[in-house]
């Protein structure tokens, strides 16, 4: 919570200062007069803020330089509202009121207005609010009273987070300021991101011209040394841009890496692109880089690991993050991208599993240490220095009273002449002696001085390859997980394949054993087989001779069922030529016949005999037989 503090006290901090005009930290009781304002909503703009001001924005007034009085508290009371609205803690006018209460004492500056911002807002304070959205709130109400009016080769939302980033980097003490170092480190930042060489020297020049009476610039400062393009000469403005941002999403956003690479889907197992950003505890992905449609996020915790996969589905460099309910994979770029994906994750691990923050928050911790560290031993070479000055000096001052007992002795009797010149001279060597030893130790400190310097450099040196054999520590330790999670891998296939040996050579054993018993088995079923054959062959020798039998009936009876069929045509021919006949004859004689289907005519005397066609054949015969008689 004291860091959080820290970090919020100085983005309050500019905007305090730029709202203080006389530079006292004091309202007047005459000001307290309690006046009723609305928050500003979230990412309110300049224009917004003067708008619910009960006057004109200072630019319009008939002296911008001046402002109403009454103006001065409203800028408290806006100021207090609008932290209350960004960093979601519930406001108490009267809490202010209270605070800044009149007891007819004058001037209420014993009250101030920081003891409130303490204990009624920053006490109050979660992590629950949106970091760049209180500094963007703190930027507003401070860029038009401090940026410069110079052109700058930046916008004015690079300068906003160059003021973000100023304000991670700089010393914890007020007023604000970054120290040279920092300087140096956040300059070699944006020249990599910008992909270009760093100039050691141009910088060294730089600090050569530095004002020696100032211990850093402040944020203005540093926003018009990078805006006014000196140390980005030869880039457009785009790519100071990208710079910037890459910066700013390292540092303030915590973003440890960033790109587009290819995600396996969970439903659907389809392949798209996303851009992928990597923060100390999250994986999210979005549609493009503009980070504006999300489509997921991966939490990431110390039980996670992520894997190296082979190529399969013709998809290449892949790799897989395992988390406690799903698993992700991922097609990269390249194999140096794929690589570099996969130590950029274990690294986010393993610092979760030690609760360690992000690498470049602890590099600044490293660097405020280093500079602590150094700062004490300076301060106490100045002190060693201190001490021999003044030991020096009181060695002049004796020199001094002996060269005044000197005088004195001097205008003694006559007679003393001769032995106060022999005094003298051995005085004057005695002296010349300390001289010389004073001498000589003086040159002995600055040698210790030169030395510390030394031993100073070589520290530095020995940091620096403590940070790259913790590197190369780190690889090892890599490297040796690996090789033995491949050597429990191949011990385990080792103990699979020796306990399927054991099964299957039981299972042999196994057989051999019933292999033997079929044998003997099989001549007793043998000799079984041949009685069945001979009882078999019997049987079938029975069937030939009733299936000859059978042959010989069915030619008979094909004999006799020839003979009847005979008959029955001979039979069929007679009754023909009697129907014709009968046909002709025009006698009642009628055979009797199966029923037509077709309706029978009605007579008086019941169902006729004959149907209507019959009738109407019948009718025609008469006729033709009436025409032909």
């Amino acid at each position: 919570m004291g860091s959080l503090k820290d970090e919020l006290l100085k983005g309050i901090w500019h905007a305090f200062t730029a709202l203080d005009l006389d530079h006292s930290g004091k309202v007047s009781k005459s000001q307290l007069k309690p006046t009723r304002l609305q928050p500003l909503s979230p990412g309110f703009s300049r224009q917004e803020y003067w708008s619910r001001l009960p006057c004109p924005p200072p630019g319009n007034l008939p002296n911008p330089g001046m402002e109403p009085p009454f103006l001065h508290l409203l800028h408290w009371q806006v100021l207090s509202h609008n932290l209350c609205t960004v960093l979601k803690v519930p406001h108490d006018p009267v809490a202010l009121e209270e605070h800044f209460r009149d007891d007819d004492e004058g001037p209420v500056s014993n009250q101030g207005y920081m003891p409130y911002l303490n204990k009624f807002i920053l006490e109050k304070v979660q992590d629950n609010f949106d970091k760049i959205e209180f500094n963007r709130m703190c930027w507003t109400l401070c860029v038009k009273k401090n940026l410069t009016k110079n052109p700058l080769f930046i916008t004015e939302e690079d300068a906003f987070k160059i003021w973000v980033i100023f304000n991670f980097l700089s010393e914890d003490k007020y007023p604000l300021i970054i120290v040279p170092e920092e300087i140096e480190y956040l300059l070699k930042k944006l020249t990599e991101a910008m992909g270009v060489s760093w100039q050691q020297e141009q910088f060294e020049n730089y600090k050569i011209n530095f004002d020696d009476s100032k211990d850093g610039l402040s944020a203005w400062e540093l926003i018009e040394l990078v805006g006014n393009g000196q140390f980005s000469k030869g880039m457009d403005r785009q790519t100071v841009s990208m710079a910037i941002n890459e910066v700013f999403n390292e540092l303030i956003l915590d973003v440890l890496k960033q790109g587009y690479m290819i995600k396996k889907g969970h439903r659907r197992k389809n392949w798209t692109e996303r851009w992928f950003v990597l923060k100390p505890n999250i994986i999210s992905y979005y549609v493009s880089e503009d980070l504006k449609d999300k489509k997921g996020d991966i939490l990431l915790d110390e039980n996670c690991c992520v894997e190296s996969l082979p190529d399969k589905d013709g998809k290449k460099c892949l790799f897989l993050i395992k988390c406690f309910d799903k698993t992700f994979e991922i097609s990269a770029s390249d194999k140096k991208k794929k690589q570099e994906w996969i130590q950029a994750i274990h690294s986010t691990i393993h610092l979760l599993k030690l609760g360690s923050p992000p690498p470049h928050k602890e590099a600044r911790q490293r660097r405020k240490e280093l500079r602590k560290k150094l700062l004490a031993e300076q301060e106490e070479l100045e002190r060693q220095m201190k001490e021999l000055q003044i030991a020096n000096e009181n060695k002049q001052q004796e020199l001094e009273a002996v060269r005044k007992k000197l005088e004195e002795a001097a205008s003694r009797a006559a007679e003393e002449e001769k032995k106060r010149l022999q005094t003298q001279v051995e005085l004057q060597a005695r002296f010349s002696t300390e001289l010389e030893r004073e001498k000589l130790i003086r040159q002995q400190m600055e040698e210790q001085v030169a030395q510390k310097s030394s031993e100073l450099e070589q520290y530095l040196q020995r940091v620096r390859e403590l940070e790259d054999m913790y590197l190369k520590l780190q690889e090892a330790l890599e490297d040796e997980r690996q090789a033995r999670q491949d050597e429990e891998t191949v011990r385990k296939l080792q103990a699979r394949l020796l306990e399927e040996e054991s099964s299957k050579r039981a299972e042999l054993e196994k057989w051999h054993l019933e292999q033997q018993q079929a044998i003997q088995t099989t001549e007793a079923e043998k000799q079984e087989l041949e009685n069945q054959r001979v009882i078999k062959e019997q049987a079938l020798q029975e069937a030939l001779e009733q299936l000859q039998q059978l042959e010989l009936e069915r030619k008979q009876a094909l004999e006799q069922y020839e003979g009847v069929k005979k008959k029955l045509e001979m039979a069929a021919k007679m009754t023909k030529s009697w129907k014709d006949k009968v046909a002709h004859h025009e006698g009642l004689i009628r055979l009797i016949e199966p029923g037509s289907k077709n309706a029978h005519l009605i007579t008086n005397w019941g169902p006729a005999a004959f149907t209507q066609a019959e009738l109407e054949e019948r009718q025609k015969s008469w006729k033709e037989k009436k025409t032909t008689e």
